[in-house]
């Protein structure tokens, strides 16, 4: 890549529970790139509807709160956090009900249409890992580098317990399983811009891989892209 040119757009889709934010934050961490989670501001959003009473299939209402709230990313000491009119509301989001309530506001198109509109503007400049659920396929499907972590639904589940429990959330895991299947299935079946692996996206599927494999897999494929 040639000193005038931009750093890639690295889009990095999959299911719930794959492991995009882990992987995500420590591929923008060895790349010195920025790292964008786009379900953490639909998880936002979701957040911010149920304070204001707003119904999920409220597209007026939906439309109306996406005009009116501020939402960026603060840096921290592990990575960064999600800022909702000034609250950092990274844990609050965090919550099984929030991620269902999000896979359901983020199919709304007034919803999509803000949320996306904000994140291309976020990576037009190049240097990005943006992480989400169509990020290859509709926010930037020009992205020089194209990602789709997937892993079976037993081992997305056990992760996420994982992770609520070190929030102190505990959950059964069948109940933790049959969450991952329905949002899977909603993400999958919405008309606007479902869960998809794209044809130009490099599939990694991490059920047996070590993170640091499937970091290292990613850094490989970067390079490769920055080469060209």
């Amino acid at each position: 890549m040639s000193a005038e040119s931009r750093e890639p757009v690295v889009a990095i889709d999959g299911p719930s529970g794959a492991g995009k934010s882990t992987v995500s934050r420590s591929v923008a961490r060895s790349l010195g790139f920025t790292y964008i989670d786009t379900g953490a501001m639909y998880r936002a959003v979701a957040l911010a509807a149920q304070r204001a009473a707003i119904a999920e299939h409220d597209d007026q209402g939906l439309s109306a709160l996406c005009s009116e709230i501020n939402l960026y990313f603060k840096p921290v000491r592990d990575g960064q956090h999600i800022v909702l009119n000034g609250e950092d509301v990274e844990r609050l989001i965090r919550t099984p009900e929030i991620s269902l309530a999000a896979s359901a506001v983020s199919a709304r198109p007034a919803v999509r249409r803000a949320m996306v509109d904000l994140q291309r503007r976020m990576g037009a400049a190049g240097g990005v890992v943006m992480e989400g659920r169509d990020i290859g396929s509709h926010v930037f499907p020009d992205a020089e580098v194209k990602i789709f972590l997937c892993a079976s639904a037993l081992v997305r589940a056990q992760r996420r317990n994982c992770e609520l429990a070190g929030r102190g959330i505990d959950e059964d895991l069948s109940a933790t399983l049959e969450q991952m299947r329905k949002r899977d299935a909603d993400d999958s079946s919405r008309e606007l811009a479902p869960l998809i692996r794209v044809a130009d996206a490099h599939e990694l599927d991490t059920t047996e891989l070590s993170l640091e494999q499937v970091i290292g897999r990613v850094l490989e494929i970067v390079e490769q892209a920055r080469k060209k």
